[in-house]
């Protein structure tokens, strides 16, 4: 028996209208909890001899192998401003990072188990997945003085499909609210389609089109209580302001299946043709050659 989805045609209705919706309640204080603490535990252990900086801004200090083979890996980016002209942090490096990313979801069993649960299965069923693959996970920090602000984008442009498929999954782990820096969207916004697109090339990493203008009058806050999930459609403008103290979140991103993925997505493998995702043995892979990882997706098995 399949995995029956969980949202309401109300929810459903508002999400197709709106671009976004809220779950509240998704996680329940223990699940959060478990992966703060086990958050906690990953960055104990991390060696910060190699680093390196994410931002939504300036792209080029992101072009690193680093960031590439993140794809696959736990990795540590530290925001832009964590480190003094002499190269050393400022302050220590719980409070200098900006995210963990981008395998969590497969390679750590507290996020596997969340990522992977019957609820996220069921929630993915509703919007009509069948057999959904979670690409991409971020832990996002957002230090306080030093985290930079996520300015307008859609997440469509970052991991790109066709047709496009991307649905994010954006988890509070705390209260997330006007004064600390919760998320901001255009509502509607995604039905005007994708506006831009950011690819990877010889040279580096950069976007197609110039960034458009937005009104910030257009923008409405959405404020969510520590275990709320905010659905977002890929094509939605969202953002999020800089702030004294900004919540601890976790991102997943989604992909469906039978569909064509661009190499010059900003984390995949490098290659002179698209690929094909396709399912082998219940599992994901990249098709085309031997150039694929089974640690790049999990598979959402809803049949």
């Amino acid at each position: 028996m399949g995995i029956t989805g969980t949202l309401s045609s109300d929810q459903l209705d508002s999400f197709n209208s709106q671009g976004y919706l809220v779950i509240e309640s998704f996680a329940n204080p223990e699940d959060i909890e478990s992966m703060m603490k086990r958050m906690d535990k990953l960055l104990d252990d991390f060696d910060y001899t190699n680093v390196s900086v994410f931002s939504t801004k300036n792209q080029r200090k992101v072009t690193d192998d680093y960031f590439y083979q993140s794809a696959e890996n736990i990795s540590f980016f530290f925001e832009e401003k964590a480190f003094g002209d002499d190269g050393s942090l400022k302050q220590p490096k719980q409070l200098s990072i900006n995210k963990v990313g981008h395998a969590l979801h497969e390679l750590d069993p507290v996020f596997k188990g969340f990522s992977s649960s019957e609820k996220s299965s069921g929630l993915l069923s509703s919007l009509g997945y069948k057999k959904p693959v979670i690409i991409q996970s971020m832990y996002i920090f957002k230090q306080p003085g030093i985290g930079g602000e996520v300015v307008p984008h859609q997440d469509n442009s970052f991991l790109y499909t066709e047709p496009t498929t991307c649905t994010g999954m954006w988890l509070a782990l705390e209260d997330a609210t006007l004064l600390n820096g919760c998320l901001w969207a255009i509502p509607g916004s995604h039905k005007n389609g994708l506006v831009r697109r950011f690819l990877r090339g010889e040279n580096g990493v950069y976007f197609d089109q110039p960034s458009p203008s937005y009104d910030q009058k257009d923008f409405v806050p959405i404020e969510v209580k520590a275990g709320s999930l905010v659905l977002i459609h890929g094509d939605l403008i969202h953002q999020r302001l800089m702030s004294s103290k900004s919540p601890f979140s976790l991102s997943l991103y989604v992909w469906g299946t039978v569909l064509r993925i661009s190499p010059r997505n900003q984390g995949m493998p490098t290659a002179g043709m698209w690929w094909i995702l396709m399912a082998v043995n219940g599992r994901q892979r990249i098709g085309l050659e031997e150039k694929w990882s089974p640690s790049l997706y999990m598979h959402l098995d809803l049949a």
